[in-house]
């Protein structure tokens, strides 16, 4: 009789054992990545554009910081602000950390707003701050909808960098992409790969390869694009040399890219608005980019 119980307390034991495994495993597998949700983005669009220009140093650039910060922390990031000064001029770039494996990748864009207007056809409102819907909100928007949806364990360090102070470039006293150059600096490692998006909303949305970014990774993304039957807006040709993020990354000898359809009428001027942008578009291009961070990425 002690030994039939003996035995049934050993199986019981290894059953426990068993399930416990499971469940462990289960918790530290990398689980799918979700449906890139084209209406929550929508929303961080609309709430940025809700705070007014987010024109450094301004209550609304405040704001933007709060909301990023707090929509990361919600997704359940690891959240760092990263407080520096180039210029003479603060700068607050956000950065949410994910993983420990490898490869090590960073998606960036930026979140000001320019403090000028100064492509609008109207002289009188050159002086005005840009609203800043597709240059700025819609990168914003994308980083943010992907931070809810990748999985929470991943076998992939991801990090997601809000860039402060890339937009005031041709300003007295300013110069573009400060915050991505003070970041890239920060750097006490080398990522295998930086994407930054930029003006990623526009409605006819047309993205060409840039000139200065990293071929295999921009081949290894378009490549994920058509795949995807997203060929007419991710369109295989080089057309711009784009000063933007990316470039300090470059630099530094890191493969990095620029995301962005720069055939945007609206650029730099007050019509820049919710209403010449589509949350199709920040669909198209944050379902291309969970589905390359899944996949092989073809990184260095």
């Amino acid at each position: 009789m002690k030994c039939k119980s003996r035995w049934i307390i050993a199986v019981a034991l290894m059953l426990i054992v068993g399930i416990l495994t499971v469940l462990i495993l289960i918790n530290f597998q990398p689980g799918p990545v979700q449906p890139f949700n084209a209406d929550r983005a929508w929303q961080d669009v609309l709430a940025q554009m809700e705070m007014g220009p987010r024109t450094p140093g301004s209550e609304a650039h405040n704001q933007a910081v709060s909301y990023i910060h707090s929509e990361l922390e919600k997704a359940g990031w690891k959240v760092e602000i990263q407080e520096t000064e180039r210029m003479g001029h603060p700068i607050r770039n956000i950065i949410a950390k994910r993983g420990s494996g490898s490869p090590w990748l960073i998606f960036g864009a930026h979140f000001d707003s320019r403090f000028v207007a100064d492509n609008d056809p109207v002289i009188a409102n050159q002086t005005l701050p840009v609203p800043g819907a597709n240059d700025g909100a819609s990168g914003v928007a994308v980083l943010l909808e992907m931070a809810r949806v990748l999985p929470k364990n991943s076998d992939k360090q991801v990090w997601l960098v809000f860039f402060d102070a890339e937009d005031q470039g041709r300003i007295e006293g300013w110069d573009w992409i400060l915050g991505s150059r003070a970041f890239s600096e920060s750097l006490t490692g080398k990522p295998d790969a930086v994407v930054v998006v930029d003006m990623i909303g526009d409605a006819d949305l047309n993205i060409y390869r840039e000139k200065s970014s990293d071929k295999a990774i921009t081949d290894s993304i378009w490549q994920t694009a058509a795949g995807l039957g997203y060929a007419d807006n991710f369109i295989n040709e080089e057309k711009y040399n784009i000063l933007d993020d990316h470039l300090p990354f470059l630099e530094l000898g890191i493969p990095a890219v620029d995301i962005i359809d720069f055939d945007y009428s609206y650029w730099h001027t007050l019509s820049d608005t919710q209403d010449h942008i589509w949350p199709q578009s920040l669909a198209v291009v944050g379902t291309t980019l969970l589905t390359w961070l899944e996949g092989d990425l073809g990184a260095k």
